[in-house]
Order: C-alpha cells, then structure tokens, then sequence
C-alpha cells in the first residue's frame, strides 16, 4: 500500500532554501513521504495556492521578511482562504512579540533559523527522526 506523500509550500526568498530542503530531506522525498513545492514570495505562493498547483499542500513554511508580501501578510490570507493549511513562520530573528503575534494570526509554530531540521521532521511532519 503506497501513501500519499505529505506536501508542502516552502516560501522563501533567499535562494538556498530550496536546496538546503532538499539536501535536508533527500531521504524522505526520496521514499515518497515528502514533496515540496518552493516559492520565492508571498505572491508566488499565493498564486500556486489559487491556481491549484498547490492544492493538496498540508503545511506552509513562510519567511516572515521578504520583499513585497511580508510572511505575516501572507499567513493572514492563507488563514483566511485556506484555513486547512497548516502555516508556520520561519525567521532568522527570535523575538518574542513578532512569535506572539505570528501565532496570534494563526501560526501554528514559529521557527528559528537556522532551521532544526530534526525538529521539523518530528514536530511539522510527524517522520520519525534519526
């Protein structure tokens, strides 16, 4: 019996996001536990959410500081359009008020780079860790 690989929307502007993820979770992608789809803004992923492409995302991982769409603007309107995602805010910069109020909009956790990609794995994803 095959299972449906958990997918998810990672949303970041910085360019190596997308290959660290990759690297981080080879193995599970691999397996077919896994599937990404990247963005690079909050627009871009607005648009793959509206258009389908990423229809069947579980969870959202948004960059909170990014050019145009801020991360909260876009968990603002994916909560609203889209309340079966799960979105959790990833930044670089660990302050307390911006973690209240991300998770006051509807974040489901508030992630600190650089990323605990064991953690994310357990906790994001439910995989078991190594």
């Amino acid at each position: 019996m095959s299972t449906t690989p958990t997918r998810a929307l990672v949303v970041d502007d910085e360019s190596d996001v997308q290959f660290l993820f990759t690297q981080k979770f080879r193995r599970e992608v691999r397996k077919g536990l896994l599937e990404f789809i990247f963005a690079t803004s909050g627009e871009e992923a607005l648009g793959k959410l509206r258009s389908g492409e990423a229809a069947d995302v579980v969870v959202v991982l948004s960059d909170i500081n990014m050019p145009g769409m801020s991360g909260l603007d876009l968990l603002a309107t994916v909560t609203a359009e889209f309340p079966d995602k799960q979105v959790y805010m990833v930044t670089a910069y660990d302050d307390g008020q911006l973690e209240a109020t991300a998770l006051e909009s509807g974040a489901r956790g508030y992630l600190t780079k650089p990323i605990d990609f064991n953690s994310l794995k357990g906790e994001v994803f439910g995989l078991e860790t190594a």
